[in-house]
């Protein structure tokens, strides 16, 4: 069932959110210093990601602003183009996690996201429920527990996505969330539907292993191709054949 979604107006902005929520959410919920002066501000990162855990009344979330990327950045750190409400980062990320919710996917569920306009360009950020006792795959790698299972896993959770034609705009270790439970994947950011077509499928694949051999994976362990990336292939496969 596709979530219901409740809009609130406000000055120069919108804040899009779960219609099931406990309380309304308002522009407060997206400072993270609201958060800190009723101590349930958990943890606050810098960079580009800006994250920040809060405790809301509807549980654990994570608070996202949006940030640039690249060069860029540095003379523009979180300003975009306008070209409309449903097609700011904020709400085509949520719209997109509400579907993949709907499908029953592993991924951060939405909560709420916002834009805040001013002429011809927006700020956006993005609360997400979330995902506990979860380490990346890149921290696994890290770790030396990425192995021929992990991999496998990894590669069965892509082709999920994949099947529904889902693509990930920026598939890397980063993104894979390893639960004792499950496997996860996260930050959707320009994310999208497309129509079924390898080309785009092998491309997301491609750039999951650019992202594990550039975090040095071909130097810790043995035969990378025959150790890891072999048998995640063969999960994916395996997965998008079933």
């Amino acid at each position: 069932m596709m979530m219901q979604e409740q809009i609130r107006e406000e000055d120069g902005g919108a804040v899009l959110s779960d219609a099931s929520l406990v309380g309304a959410v308002g522009s407060d919920w997206f400072d993270p210093g609201y958060w800190r002066n009723r101590g349930a501000l958990e943890t606050q990162g810098g960079g580009r990601g800006g994250v920040a855990m809060i405790g809301t009344p509807d549980g654990a979330c994570v608070l996202r602003h949006y940030h640039r990327g690249g060069l860029i950045a540095r003379f523009n750190r979180d300003h975009y183009l306008w070209t409309g409400a449903a097609r700011t980062r904020s709400f085509a990320e949520f719209r997109l996690l509400a579907h993949i919710a709907a499908l029953k996917l592993p991924a951060p569920q939405p909560v709420a996201a916002r834009y805040r306009r001013r002429g011809l360009s927006y700020t956006a950020d993005l609360i997400t429920r979330r995902i506990d006792d979860a380490r990346t795959l890149a921290q696994c790698l890290s770790d030396g527990r990425l192995d021929a299972d992990l991999a496998r896993e990894t590669g069965a959770l892509v082709a999920r996505f994949h099947r529904e034609g889902i693509w990930h705009a920026d598939l890397n270790a980063h993104n894979v969330l390893v639960t004792p439970e499950a496997l996860y994947l996260i930050d959707f950011d320009r994310g999208a539907l497309r129509s079924p077509a390898e080309a785009w499928r092998l491309a997301n694949l491609a750039r999951l292993r650019r992202s594990l051999v550039k975090l040095g994976a071909t130097g810790r362990i043995d035969d990378f191709q025959a150790a890891i990336w072999g048998p995640l292939v063969y999960g994916y496969e395996r997965t998008m054949a079933a």
